[in-house]
């Protein structure tokens, strides 16, 4: 048996700009962090020739391509892994259509690569399960989404991500002082909207305004560089300042990417002391996240969205692992 744990992802600048059609006229970049909620891929050898799959339904199959679930059936196929196989996974999150801005999706595939990696006695680096991921969420099934994700939950941990024209990317750890993150996480609060909607349908839009949305996408870069530098130098005084900016950029990506009742969540939110704050993922629902500057702002933003869920969590310095291997 074969247990990996891969960590969900929250991005706090760039996000974006990790499109190719974006990053292949210059580079695209980001700062993101993964956070101690996670998805557990478990695996497991059969005494028959069947495979079953588990998730929020079960499958039981004899043929690869029978299997509905995509990302499951494209790695097995991308590995050679064609029968006597059990593999079911779970979520600290909902992990489904409905986009939750937490990068589930992309965090399952390098989740699910990693432990049919294990399975084959494989050990392979961060840089190849975000590579694999990627070929199979972006090359194989066509999903309208960037890189980000793969290589956020890949590697783990607080990092200026950049996505280079000839399709290499580089990821920089931001070794940050332990009290200063450890204040950052604490001043960062999130909520669930409440709001379902199907990332893909926001992506697709906002790939498809990528052209017209150059200058956008360039200033959430230019935001994503001076958080780098910011964070480098221990300072994250205006680190409210950069989401807010961030988010009003990001508004302005596709139709979808807000509505009136996440800007009234997050009007609210500003007017009971936070400094800033942005939609995680692509928008249109799943989670808000904001910054406040002290204990007496978190409890009035607190007060404010009483009516949401929060979500409490800490950075997680680690990637996608193997926490178990009989």
């Amino acid at each position: 048996m074969i247990i990996s744990r891969t960590p969900l992802r929250i991005s706090f600048a760039g996000g974006g700009s990790d499109f190719k059609l974006f990053y292949k006229n210059g580079y695209g970049s980001v700062v993101s962090a993964t956070i101690n909620k996670y998805v557990y891929v478990i695996v497991n050898k059969r005494i028959d020739n069947l495979i079953r799959v588990g998730y929020s339904k079960t499958e039981f199959i004899s043929d690869v391509n029978e299997i509905e679930h995509d990302i499951i059936r494209e790695s097995l196929k991308f590995l050679k892994i064609d029968k006597a196989l059990d593999i079911t996974y779970i979520g600290d999150i909902s992990i489904g259509n409905m986009g939750t801005g937490l990068g589930s999706s992309s965090a399952l595939a390098v989740g699910v690569l990693n432990a049919l990696y294990a399975y084959k006695n494989q050990t392979v680096s961060p840089e190849k399960l975000a590579q694999d991921a990627c070929k199979i969420e972006i090359d194989i099934l066509k999903r309208p989404i960037g890189k980000q994700d793969q290589y956020a939950s890949a590697y783990g941990g607080l990092n200026f991500i950049k996505f280079n024209p000839d399709e290499s990317v580089s990821v920089k750890s931001l070794k940050i002082k332990k009290e200063i993150r450890e204040k950052l996480n604490s001043n960062l609060l999130m909520f669930n909207t409440g709001l379902n909607v199907q990332s893909s349908v926001v992506l697709n839009e906002q790939k498809n305004r990528i052209k017209n949305n150059y200058e956008l996408l360039s200033g959430v870069v230019k935001l994503s560089q001076v958080l780098e530098k910011n964070l480098n130098k221990q300072n994250i005084n205006d680190f409210g300042q950069i989401l807010h900016r961030n988010w009003l950029l990001k508004k302005q990506f596709a139709a979808k990417v807000s509505n009136s009742i996440i800007d009234s969540y997050y009007n609210l939110a500003l007017e009971a002391g936070a400094s800033g704050g942005k939609i995680l993922g692509s928008g249109g629902g799943g989670y808000l996240l904001f910054h406040c500057n002290s204990e007496k702002s978190k409890k009035q933003v607190k007060r404010a969205l009483a009516g949401l869920e929060e979500l409490n969590f800490k950075f997680a310095p680690v990637g996608s692992e193997i926490v178990y291997s009989d």
